[in-house]
């Protein structure tokens, strides 16, 4: 295991967290900028009304991207073990 490896395994796995989690988090600042601008347009100013569309559409956008997160995830654990007896030596 040398150096190389390390930073090629870091980059891969910050690659990897970072497309897992693209999906929900535009999904939830889309919402919450919908929700902003009816907040500001009708002057209601409701906490609850931030929280709940949001948590909704992430739920929604974990349904929709389930199947690809599903692929990613198994494609970047099998390429681990796959490969984890080059990287012991």
């Amino acid at each position: 295991m040398d150096q190389a490896f390390i930073i090629d395994f870091a980059m891969e796995s910050i690659k990897t967290t970072l497309l897992l989690s693209a999906p929900m988090l535009g999904f939830g600042l889309i919402t919450g900028l919908l929700v902003s601008i009816f907040q500001a347009v009708t002057s209601i100013q409701e906490l609850t009304l931030t929280f709940i569309p949001k948590i909704l559409a992430v739920f929604f956008s974990l349904i929709i991207f389930f199947p690809w997160l599903l692929e990613l995830m198994i494609g970047f654990t099998s390429k681990i073990l796959i490969n984890f007896p080059e990287y012991i030596q």
